[in-house]
C-alpha cells in the first residue's frame, strides 16, 4: 500500500464528522501520501449533536467537544485548512479551485460537504435580527445569547421536528417562554409514528413547552425590540427568538457543478464512490444503497458520517467492502433519552411494550413478519436487543411481544 500512495494525494472537502472521521481512517488503513481536508467554517472540527442539548445551555465553547484533539492532526500528518472554501472540481484536470483562486491537484478526492438549514421563504424572515437555525456552533450561540439577554425571553420554534423539539427542551432550561409551530397535525410526522408523537407532545406540554399544529408561518413582522410571528390562519405570536428547523438542503452543488451524479443526494455505490472512479461521497449529503433494506436512502445520522467513512477510507486503499449497517440515532430532551435502531418505512403494524418505570417503553415496527425498527424510550436494552434482532432478521412472535407478563429477555420472543 505504501509504495503505491507515498506520494499521493486525498483531498476531503468538509470537516465535519464524515469528513474528519475519514481522513484518520484513511491514515489508519494505510495510506502514506498528503491528508488534506478544507472546510469554509474557522471553528476546529467539533461534534454537532451536542449543539441542541448540552452545548446550548451551558458556556463552555466547542474546545470541549472537539472531534479529535489538536495534536493528533499532526501525529496524523493531516492538513486542516479551515476558513477556506472550494469553489470548483475539475475532474478532467483532477484539481479544486479554491476560494481563495489557488489551484490543487488530487489523486482522490472525497466529498463530504453535508447539508445546511432550509430556510422556508416566509415574509420578512431575512429581514429578522433575532432568526436563527441550529446547525454549527455559531448558531447555538446567538440562540444562546438572544434569549439571555432578552427581558421577557419568548422563544418562538418553527418546525416540530427533533432538532425543534431538543431546542425547545434547551431553551426551558434557561428559562424561556416557548412554543413550537408545527405545520403539519402532529409532530415529528416525517419521520415517527403517532404514538411517539403523542409521547413527546405532552413531555413538552407537562414542561410547560406550548405545541401548535397545523400552523403555517406565513410572515414575520419586525418590531424594535421583537418580532411578531404570523400565521395563515391569523395565529400571531411575539418573538424576542425565532429558531427556524424546518428541514435541510443537501449540499450537492459543488458536485453537480462537476457533473457527479445526483440523486436525492450525491449517488453513491456500496463503497461510496460516485460516478467518477477518484472521487467518493459520504454522510449527510449522499443517497447510498442500505442492503438489509434494499433501498437506497440518504440520512442525517452522526453513525451513518462515521460509519460511510471508514468504508471509503478502505475502499480507497484497495479492500472490497460494502456499506452494509443498521443506521441509528439517538434524542435528548429534559429528563428523556430516545434510542431508534432501523429504518421504519414500510411498516404495517407497531407494538408497544410500556416497562415499569416512568416514561419508559419502547415501540417496534413490523412489516408483516419483519422486524423493521426500534423506538426505545428511556429504555436501553429495548435498543440493544432491538438491533440484534433486526441485524439477524430473527423471526419473532409478534404475540409474546406485545404480552407484557413475558419478560424481557433476548430469547423471550423468538417465534
Amino acid at each position: 500500500m505504501s509504495s503505491t500512495t507515498q506520494n499521493k494525494v486525498c483531498i476531503i472537502i468538509g470537516a465535519s464528522h464524515a469528513g474528519v472521521n475519514f481522513a484518520f481512517a484513511l491514515r489508519r488503513e494505510g495510506w502514506e501520501g498528503e491528508i488534506t481536508l478544507y472546510d469554509s467554517d474557522l471553528e476546529f472540527p467539533y461534534h454537532r449533536p451536542p449543539l441542541s442539548k448540552a452545548y446550548l445551555t451551558s458556556e463552555e465553547g466547542t474546545e470541549q467537544s472537539l472531534l479529535f484533539p489538536k495534536e493528533n492532526y499532526k501525529t496524523d500528518n493531516i492538513i486542516l485548512k479551515l476558513g477556506i472554501a472550494v469553489k470548483t472540481i475539475n475532474r478532467e484536470e483532477k484539481t479544486i479551485i479554491l476560494n481563495n483562486g489557488s489551484l490543487q491537484h488530487y489523486d482522490k478526492l472525497v466529498i463530504a460537504t453535508g447539508a445546511r438549514p432550509f430556510i422556508p421563504p416566509i415574509q420578512g424572515i431575512h429581514l429578522a435580527s433575532n432568526v436563527f437555525p441550529m446547525r454549527t456552533s455559531a448558531d447555538a450561540l446567538n440562540i444562546r445569547k438572544t434569549i439571555n439577554n432578552s427581558i421577557k425571553k419568548r422563544a418562538v420554534i418553527i418546525g416540530g421536528g427533533y432538532i425543534g423539539l431538543e431546542t425547545a427542551a434547551s431553551l426551558k432550561k434557561l428559562g424561556a417562554h416557548v412554543t413550537i409551530l408545527e405545520r403539519e397535525e402532529r409532530v415529528l410526522a416525517r419521520v415517527t409514528a403517532p404514538v411517539m408523537s403523542d409521547f413527546f407532545t405532552k413531555l413538552h406540554r407537562i414542561n410547560s413547552v406550548e405545541i401548535l399544529t397545523n400552523k403555517n408561518v406565513v410572515s414575520i413582522e419586525n418590531k424594535e425590540n421583537y418580532s411578531v410571528v404570523i400565521c395563515d390562519d391569523g395565529t400571531k405570536l411575539d418573538a424576542d427568538l425565532i429558531v427556524v428547523g424546518v428541514g435541510i438542503k443537501v449540499n450537492t452543488e459543488l458536485a453537480q457543478e462537476a457533473q457527479i451524479t445526483i440523486e436525492n443526494g450525491i449517488k453513491v455505490n456500496e463503497m461510496a464512490r460516485t460516478n467518477d472512479p477518484d472521487i467518493y461521497a459520504i454522510g449527510d449529503c449522499t443517497y447510498h444503497y442500505n442492503p438489509h433494506y434494499n433501498y437506497h436512502v440518504r440520512l442525517e445520522s452522526v453513525q451513518n458520517a462515521v460509519d460511510q467513512a471508514k468504508t471509503a477510507a478502505k475502499a480507497i486503499c484497495g479492500q472490497e467492502v460494502v456499506y452494509d449497517t443498521i443506521p441509528w440515532f439517538w434524542s435528548d430532551q429534559f429528563d428523556v433519552k430516545l434510542q431508534m435502531v432501523g429504518l421504519s418505512k414500510g411498516y404495517n403494524n407497531i407494538i408497544i411494550r410500556n416497562e415499569d418505570a416512568e416514561n419508559s417503553f419502547s415501540a417496534w415496527y413490523f412489516k408483516n413478519d419483519e422486524l423493521l425498527a426500534v423506538d426505545a424510550v428511556n429504555y436501553a436494552k429495548a435498543f440493544v436487543l432491538g438491533t440484534k434482532f433486526i441485524k439477524s432478521k430473527q423471526k419473532l412472535d409478534q404475540t409474546k411481544l406485545a404480552d407484557l407478563s413475558i419478560p424481557f429477555k433476548p430469547n423471550s420472543f423468538l417465534a
